[in-house]
């Protein structure tokens, strides 16, 4: 598997932001979002180490950390992640993959972590690449997220919440593109179409840290 970097912070966004994680970020990416911020990730000749998914499960488990966040690029283009998904939740670790919404779910029948799954709105230039039929695997646990960048992306974001029923079948996000529209902006939207059981997600890390740091 090829990792990119593995640190410990704090989880920046989420159900469990605020809590201390692993992180292990992989190589490599489907899509190439403009308002990418971990775009050296994706770049071929960007480094990494050849890491067995008993080694990863291993350094997670002496880590002392108990969330482990699988991020990417886009982890679910590593061959052996479910094996590593498996490894991970053996040890009793609580894992989480953050997914571009452009890679199947299916697979993880037998040993399932929570997702936080994009949903590519407008303005990522990807909308077209997103596939649809992972809706219907969501859980209550999972998470979708709408980085939004324009009063565009938020109306369809509102589409595709509307469409597919998230709020009843898992947590729904709003972020901010950043740089690109205010926050205030998607709470005004948010409660102008009294979108309960939305929330809005401000990247913790970001405000905490340089905005372009690594390792955080």
């Amino acid at each position: 598997m090829q990792a990119a970097e593995t640190f410990i912070s704090i989880n920046g966004e989420g159900v469990r932001a605020g809590e201390p994680a692993l992180f292990i970020r992989f190589k490599g990416c489907n899509l190439a979002c403009g308002y990418c911020d971990t775009m050296w990730a994706n770049e071929p000749a960007c480094p990494f180490e050849e890491r067995s998914p008993e080694d990863l499960a291993a350094f997670a488990l002496s880590s002392g950390i108990r969330n482990v966040t699988l991020t990417g690029g886009e982890p679910l283009l590593q061959r052996d992640i479910r094996k590593l998904v498996r490894l991970l939740l053996e040890a009793g670790l609580r894992v989480e993959i953050e997914t571009n919404g452009a890679v199947s779910l299916e697979g993880f029948e037998e040993a399932r972590p929570v997702f936080t799954m994009d949903y590519k709105l407008p303005s990522s230039g990807f909308e077209s690449r997103m596939v649809l039929s992972n809706m219907a695997l969501l859980r209550k646990e999972d998470t979708v997220k709408f980085v939004s960048g324009s009063r565009q992306d938020l109306e369809r974001a509102l589409e595709i919440i509307r469409t597919y029923g998230l709020t009843d079948r898992c947590h729904v996000y709003f972020s901010p593109v950043f740089g690109a529209i205010e926050p205030a902006e998607i709470v005004d939207f948010m409660l102008e179409n009294r979108l309960n059981d939305c929330r809005l997600q401000i990247q913790m890390h970001k405000v905490i840290w340089d905005p372009d740091k690594r390792g955080v």
